[in-house]
């Protein structure tokens, strides 16, 4: 004889195509919507090839051109939204929206003008409140990170599985944010003024992913 409560069953995972399918097709088309951009501009900008020091647009093609990438976060975070239920299942499709639509980007940019030529070619990444610069490398591995975590987290939330987010780990979220954002927008400064970048900062790159990595561990241990 069997006693005791052993609780309610849980509801079995639900596949990846009938939670992810929709978000995943926006963010490859996305993507391949933000590549075409690029490859236009690039055309204006570039005619030569892309390379630094960095063509700073002109008003009003700079405040056009930082205008679309905020509207692009919206964009992504409006579908997040329509396809979780959760705050937390939001924040895992954003995550895994963004982190497709990213590589996506540079996929069809590969596919458009056979850039980037490797992983270590320097690229402007984004322009919000700095500029953003650093070798394609560093972003995708940012972005596979939010696809597996987010993913995880959506699932996990879809099940009726909630994740729990302690005081800690929002202590190590600021520390992983801060340690990538210094990364990323450590030559800015340089940039701006029209120099080449100088060395990526990998160490500190390294330290914030390995602390976002190690957070979305302890977030999703059951």
């Amino acid at each position: 004889m069997v006693t005791g409560d052993i609780g309610p069953a849980r509801a079995p995972l639900p596949s990846f195509a009938r939670l992810f399918g929709a978000p995943l097709l926006f963010a490859i088309a996305f993507g391949w919507v933000e590549a075409a951009v690029v490859v236009y501009l690039r055309a204006i900008y570039y005619p030569g090839g892309f390379r630094f020091p960095l063509t700073l647009a002109s008003m009003p093609h700079a405040a056009v051109e930082i205008a679309r990438e905020a509207a692009t976060i919206v964009m992504l975070g409006a579908v997040a939204h329509a396809a979780g239920r959760t705050r937390w299942e939001r924040f895992g499709h954003f995550a895994f929206v963004f982190g497709v639509w990213d590589i996506a980007f540079y996929l069809g940019l590969r596919a458009a003008l056979g850039w980037p030529e490797s992983l270590l070619t320097w690229d402007v990444l984004f322009l919000i409140p700095l500029v953003w610069t650093g070798p394609v490398l560093a972003p995708v591995l940012v972005s596979v990170l939010l696809i597996v975590s987010g993913g995880w987290i959506a699932r996990r939330e879809r099940a009726g599985e909630p994740i729990r987010v302690r005081r800690l780990h929002w202590f190590f979220g600021v520390v992983s944010i801060a340690l990538l954002l210094y990364s990323f927008t450590a030559n800015h400064a340089l940039v701006y003024a029209g120099a080449v970048p100088a060395a990526f900062p990998w160490f500190p790159f390294a330290c914030g992913l390995g602390v976002g990595a190690g957070l979305a561990i302890s977030v999703l241990k059951r």
